[in-house]
């Protein structure tokens, strides 16, 4: 299969482009810089230059390909504080992509956050079937997904906010190890009980490729090995790797403490995989996030 990757050269993708090349698929990778450019090469994948600005050069890569996967997104505006502006992007580049492919029943696979589902699962596991009208991320899912009535095979993989490994130089797990190393402190909210899912990087990439040969029309996964991580025990890990203590911030002073991170570490978050698993027939083999921070990658740089 001849599959259009965008966010190829990314964290996901650079776990992902390596999975499908060993799985007999031809990839094109989505590349907007020359370094990415160069990085996509090197794992054997062909090269497309543009960015998600680009929703004419989406479409064509589209329908040039068997199959699309979604990963890239607009973290330059979001690290600009215009999340309303990385959202808009990203739902117009899904677009794009479902046009092309409506019709003639091509799988695209999208991205998601488990996230998403907390205010829908509050006091429970969220799973597969929790879906909500609308919102931030959420009007992009529920695009794809409608895309089934249109004739594509499409599906989503939402993604827990810890998705770690060796590859993970840029997302929540490193952001923290910073945080700590700058304050000298661990840091976790109140009695730190709030707890995160958690994927390893290559469990993940074996998700998607999954998804891409073989989910069903309108299907949302769940790519999440540990289903609840408390986070006090994340800030301890992180606190042995770093060398400093865990501390407790209290709520009113998290903002402060946090930063750009406070959103993130405050909500309980536990999610189930178990229909994913099922349906997929996906057994995640790589090590959980505590293994993975004892492992100490993390702490290198």
């Amino acid at each position: 299969m001849r599959v259009f990757v965008t966010g190829a050269s990314g964290h996901v993708g650079s776990a992902l482009v390596p999975e499908l090349l060993a799985a007999g698929h031809e990839v094109v990778g989505l590349a907007r810089s020359d370094e990415s450019a160069a990085a996509l090469a090197a794992l054997g994948a062909e090269v497309r230059r543009g960015d998600l600005a680009d929703v004419d050069g989406l479409r064509a890569a589209a329908t040039d390909a068997d199959g699309v996967v979604h990963l890239a997104f607009r973290h330059d505006l979001m690290q600009q504080g215009d999340g309303a502006g990385a959202a808009s992007a990203d739902l117009a580049a899904v677009g794009a992509i479902g046009d092309a492919l409506a019709g003639t029943g091509k799988p695209f696979v999208g991205t998601s956050g488990t996230l998403l589902l907390v205010a829908t699962a509050q006091g429970r596991g969220g799973t597969e079937k929790d879906t909500l009208p609308g919102g931030y991320r959420i009007d992009a899912e529920n695009l794809v997904i409608g895309l089934a009535d249109r004739g594509v095979r499409s599906s989503v993989v939402r993604l827990p906010p810890t998705v770690h490994s060796d590859l993970d130089h840029h997302g929540f797990v490193p952001g923290l190890v910073a945080l700590a190393r700058r304050t000298g402190t661990s840091g976790y909210v109140g009695e730190g009980a709030n707890r995160w899912p958690a994927v390893h990087t290559r469990d993940a990439a074996h998700l998607y490729r999954l998804a891409l040969e073989n989910a069903p029309a309108g299907t949302r996964l769940h790519a999440v090995a540990d289903e609840g991580v408390p986070f006090r025990e994340i800030a301890e890990a992180i606190g042995r790797g770093v060398g400093v203590p865990a501390t407790s911030v209290a709520p009113e002073a998290a903002a402060e403490h946090f930063g750009y991170l406070a959103f993130a570490v405050q909500p309980d978050n536990p999610t189930s995989a178990a229909a994913t698993r099922e349906l997929m027939g996906w057994a995640p083999a790589h090590p959980g996030l505590i293994d993975d921070l004892a492992a100490g990658h993390y702490f290198t740089a």
